[in-house]
């Protein structure tokens, strides 16, 4: 799509307050594609205005009147799916079918789920002597990150205006022309002006001046626990709402009667997915001891089937702060038995499909999310010792448990310190709770759960 010049704001573009423009670069091969406003607080300042005067009228329309937009939505992000797998592709690197398959489809489910929800969710229920109504939170300013860049949006965008809130969304400004096409198919859908706003830029600029504002009533945010870290104080010091979607450095265990060769492909597959831009990528790869030398053969043959198959880093600095993490394992003594920190290609900010050996809980790359193609297998005696590894982190977004009984499995899950986990490869339900325990985050997205974050409990007795 053609970058957009100007802010959506109040149902229209407009140009933004200054000149300054950001560059959109095609991580494959490093060239410009785009260029977008870099907005200043002042456009942020429009922009919680037009959501503000917007948001009495959005709050008393009848739920079901909320869900027909959201319906029409979707039907319009589904009708652009292609131009959505183009678009991510071109600002994000992510091979044309993942992009198709995941990136263009699952916001579509997502926004569909939210349309049922709104028509549904009991906003208003009889307790004893009392009625008790679920209100919108008021304006929500969204901080969306690069790498999901729709899912993201939609995940947030669509519950807030599920529970009759306004929007202001601050994209991640590597990718842009994801969001400026998203407020293409809001416009489209019929959502009514002031409702949904866009201001592209950074986030030190924009994004500050977005959680700072004081018309926001909640800001959600998705990114590193170091900057959710600087949100939750600003927003603490004005007693106001969060939802922080934060780091993950989620275990994959792998007990002594799984499948060890499905585990460990698919487990390889998880972490090699997006480039290894996930959150809640299993980056640690739990194995008995007795299973581990077997369990480094597998995990080594699968990675070495992804090197032409993944896609480049979203931009140089954090290609070359995953190749840092790379250099710092071998530094530390972890075995390198594929990829490496060497750059695969001369041009495009790639990085090899990585696995290490002979990794130990007090190693960097056991701790730290490096978010890229990078897997640590570790060993653990027994069941308990599996446990206290897996929980051995300031994390707690996802994970995995494979057994070769299920109850066993769950037993095991049910103990780990973290929000979600996949037993047995259970597939991803965009309609379950997703969030962290510990610093992790703050809140969850998706579900009836998601769209909970986006309201505030009222009691009338009678």
């Amino acid at each position: 799509m053609k970058a957009q010049d100007g802010m959506y704001i109040d149902g229209a573009w407009r140009p933004a307050a200054g000149p300054e423009l950001i560059d959109v670069v095609n991580p494959a091969d490093e060239q410009v594609i785009g260029r977008v406003p870099a907005g200043s607080a002042v456009d942020v300042d429009a922009a919680v205005r037009a959501a503000r005067a917007a948001l009495p009228g959005w709050a008393a329309t009848p739920p079901a009147d909320r869900a027909a937009r959201l319906a029409a939505l979707r039907d319009v992000l589904a009708a652009r799916k292609d131009e959505i797998a183009e678009t991510v592709t071109a600002e994000l690197g992510s091979p044309l079918a993942f992009s198709q398959a995941v990136h263009a489809t699952l916001p579509v489910a997502v926004a569909g789920s939210y349309a049922e929800l709104a028509a549904t969710f009991a906003f208003e229920e009889k307790v004893g002597n009392s009625t008790v109504f679920q209100e919108p939170i008021g304006v929500v300013g969204a901080i969306t990150p690069w790498n999901y860049p729709l899912h993201q949006i939609v995940a947030k965008v669509a519950p807030a205006l599920a529970a009759g809130c306004t929007v202001v969304l601050k994209p991640a400004e590597d990718t842009p022309l994801t969001a400026q096409l998203f407020a293409e198919a809001v416009h489209e859908a019929g959502v009514p002006a002031g409702v949904f706003n866009l201001v592209t830029g950074l986030g030190p600029v924009a994004g500050q001046a977005l959680a700072e504002h004081p018309g926001v009533d909640l800001v959600s945010f998705t990114g590193s626990t170091a900057v959710g870290r600087t949100i939750a104080t600003t927003a603490g010091a004005a007693i106001k709402r969060v939802a922080l979607e934060l780091g993950g450095k989620s275990a994959n265990v792998i007990l002594p009667s799984a499948d060890l060769a499905r585990a460990v492909g698919v487990g390889v597959a998880n972490v090699m997915a997006n480039s290894g831009q996930t959150c809640s990528a299993w980056t640690r790869m739990l194995v008995h001891r007795d299973q581990y030398d077997e369990a480094v053969a597998l995990a080594t043959a699968a990675a070495a089937k992804y090197g032409e198959r993944i896609g480049p880093l979203v931009n140089a600095k954090q290609q070359a702060r995953v190749r840092g993490y790379i250099e710092r394992g071998v530094a530390e003594g972890a075995r390198l038995v594929a990829g490496g920190p060497e750059a695969p290609h001369e041009q495009g900010y790639f990085v090899s499909p990585t696995v290490f050996a002979d990794v130990t809980e007090d190693m960097t790359i056991a701790q730290e999310e490096i978010f890229g193609p990078v897997l640590s297998i570790l060993r653990y005696e027994d069941e308990a010792d599996a446990l206290r590894i897996a929980n051995g982190t300031v994390y707690g977004l996802a994970g995995a448990v494979w057994a070769g009984d299920e109850d066993e499995a769950v037993a095991f899950a049910r103990r780990l310190d973290t929000g979600q986990v996949d037993i047995n490869g259970g597939r991803f339900n965009p309609r379950a709770p997703f969030g962290g325990y510990k610093q992790s985050g703050v809140g969850r997205e998706l579900g009836v759960h998601g769209l909970t974050e986006y309201l505030q409990t009222k009691s009338l007795q009678f």
